[in-house]
């Protein structure tokens, strides 16, 4: 359950991120130096783990795909997650558009959902995920 000390503003979106992952620390680095990103609320798996029981979710769940809590409260994971994310920053909400008048999310969040797995599996070979 969410604590409410941890609950982004309104309109805010918390970003829950592996930061010890060198590819996921750079992308998301990229991110919070955008426009918008001061109005995310990014947390790093790696370096507040604990703040997870806070929002009722599992440490290997969040190591497993991509986590956004919306505005709504309503988690969004993967590319859903990444579309979410994008909305808030100017510079990439062309490209979240695009994907949903498109209707390529369901296609994009399933090569997602491979391309997490093999990072799940090259992350967790020592430990990292228990």
């Amino acid at each position: 359950m969410t604590s409410p000390e941890n609950i982004a503003a309104p309109g805010e979106i918390t970003v829950f991120y592996d930061g010890g992952c060198p590819l996921c620390r750079r992308e998301i680095a990229h991110y919070q130096g955008m426009r918008g990103a001061e109005r995310v609320q990014w947390i790093d798996i790696t370096e507040q783990r604990q703040r997870l029981k806070d929002y009722g979710i599992r440490y290997d769940q969040a190591m497993a795909r991509f986590h956004v809590l919306d505005a709504e409260g309503i988690w969004q994971t993967g590319a859903y997650g990444f579309v979410e994310l994008w909305m808030r920053l100017p510079a990439l909400r062309w490209l979240a558009i695009t994907l949903q008048q498109l209707r390529l999310l369901p296609v994009i969040d399933w090569a997602y959902g491979h391309f997490a797995r093999r990072r799940l599996k090259s992350r967790c070979k020592d430990s990292v995920c228990t």
